[in-house]
């Protein structure tokens, strides 16, 4: 038999290509050059601004790998400026989620806009999106801050601040509501002081019960109100605002609620959550009062008529329990005056925070006010129990 006719030159080495290729990855394609956030990309003078013209130029090079939201928001920056440039680090704010009131305002004057119309005005929305879009209208008072913040809200984290602390109050009431065998006015029961989380006068070295009091209730008609005005009014805030600064106001308001008894009501324990409750439920009726034309939430008069009737109820309730003969002689019943502390931190630094959305609390000077008028009052208060109760010879109840 004769042997094979070898391929032509010219076929074997296209073969071998073909062989070749089949064994050599593919390149990987080029990243796209990102949009530069080094100081001298935008000032190489290191002036602290960038120039409109410029900024608009890189705005289109680079614009389709910014968000849609934030391009916008950029364009609009740049149309409000007429003297020419931009500020370095309002643009930096902003690519952080971080806005100044100066960018606030100058977006504001902007020939651009968020949005050609109202949120309310969107039609199509899913049911997430509508909780989203009221939420924002419960608690924002500008249409510009409530656009950013449905346009950006992912519900990563969840409000799980105000669901645990609500969960653990329910939790410990139902605990000690077996073990005492009562649900309603447990505050009467003679065992109930003996609870190491209650706040009492003659315990008030251990530390811990100036905050831990907050997990036991005077009843379940205590704990009813309570856990509503959280839900209702705290886990909205917390989804607008975020859980350290919500549980910020919160917890101070209830160290402000103990802290205030001990210095006012000084022979009486506490016990109840309505510290932080009041420092929330404050905050956020005083900034309805103070943006009363922005803020668009339905039946807002109505509302906060009744919110008002529900916390006078519970104060009125908490005073009438206080001044009721006691069921276990000398001590009184559980003080009302952590009502009124909560109040004080909820006018003040709850204030300050829902103002101040997406802004940074510490370039705010009233800000540092409230908190140095805050620290001012727990030193007081620290040195007041150390040193007034044997100062004045009070007669305290003995221990449960």
């Amino acid at each position: 038999m004769g042997e094979h006719p070898s391929p032509a030159p010219a076929v074997a080495a296209c073969a071998e290509a073909e062989r070749i290729e089949e064994l050599e990855p593919e390149p990987e394609p080029e990243p796209e050059e990102p949009l530069p956030m080094a100081p001298e990309d935008f000032d190489p003078g290191n002036t602290g601004y960038i120039s409109t013209g410029k900024f608009r130029s890189l705005l289109e090079s680079h614009g389709s790998e910014l968000d849609p939201h934030k391009r916008e928001v950029l364009l609009a920056l740049a149309d409000s400026n007429s003297d020419g440039h931009i500020c370095y680090q309002d643009f930096v704010n902003l690519m952080s989620n971080k806005r100044s009131n100066s960018f606030r305002q100058a977006i504001l004057q902007g020939n651009r806009r968020l949005c050609s119309k109202a949120l309310l005005e969107e039609k199509g929305l899913s049911l997430s999106q509508r909780l989203i879009r009221h939420v924002a209208y419960e608690t924002l008072p500008r249409e510009i801050d409530r656009k950013w913040y449905y346009d950006s809200y992912t519900c990563c984290p969840p409000p799980w601040f105000m669901i645990a602390i609500t969960l653990l109050e329910i939790a410990f009431f139902l605990y000690n509501g077996v073990a005492l065998d009562q649900f309603v006015l447990q505050v009467t029961h003679p065992l109930y002081l003996k609870n190491a989380l209650v706040y009492h006068p003659q315990l008030r070295a251990q530390a811990w019960r100036y905050l831990t009091y907050i997990f036991m209730h005077a009843g379940i008609e205590h704990l009813g109100l309570n856990v509503v005005l959280q839900l209702l009014v705290g886990v909205p805030l917390e989804m607008v605002h975020g859980a350290a600064r919500i549980g910020f106001v919160y917890v101070a308001g209830v160290v402000a609620g103990s802290l205030a008894v001990s210095v006012a009501d000084m022979t009486a324990p506490v016990v109840g959550s309505s510290g932080g409750v009041y420092a929330l439920v404050s905050a956020h009726l005083a900034n309805i009062v103070m943006n009363w034309s922005g803020m668009e939430c339905q039946f807002k008069l109505l509302r906060m008529a009744v919110a008002l009737i529900c916390m006078s109820m519970e104060f009125g309730r908490a005073v009438w329990l206080r001044f009721h003969p006691s069921a276990y002689p000398p001590c009184p019943h559980p003080s009302f005056v952590a009502h009124l502390g909560g109040v004080a931190v909820g006018i003040t630094l709850g204030v300050v925070v829902l103002r101040n959305y997406e802004q940074r609390l510490q370039d705010q000077s009233l800000w540092w006010i409230f908190v140095a008028m805050y620290a001012v009052f727990v030193l007081f208060a620290v040195f007041w129990n150390v040193f007034a109760y044997s100062l004045l010879e009070l007669r305290l109840p003995p221990p449960p």
